[in-house]
């Protein structure tokens, strides 16, 4: 009997996780291409402060870096709400 008893107070006991693995696997997915995007935005600078360096507004900075940003907050934001099974 008091076996039972030990072995229902240490299921109780045992932490669950909020999400399932998968959905930590999605979210680190998601941190991941935000660090691409903004790996992706640095750079460009000018090493003489007189001079103006128009490497900054390419396409790469402007358009292709906030995207990717955007679409990793989309994944981590999906990671979060996907229902476990």
């Amino acid at each position: 009997m008091k076996n039972n008893n030990n072995n229902t107070q240490e299921q109780k006991l045992k932490q669950e996780f909020l999400f399932d693995t998968i959905n930590y696997k999605i979210l680190l997915i998601g941190i991941a291409v935000i660090a691409l995007g903004f790996i992706l935005m640095s750079g460009g600078g000018s090493t003489d402060p007189n001079v103006f360096n128009e490497e900054i507004f390419n396409f790469r900075r402007i358009r292709l870096a906030p995207t990717t940003v955007l679409i990793g907050f989309g994944i981590t934001i999906y990671s979060i709400f996907k229902k476990s099974k």
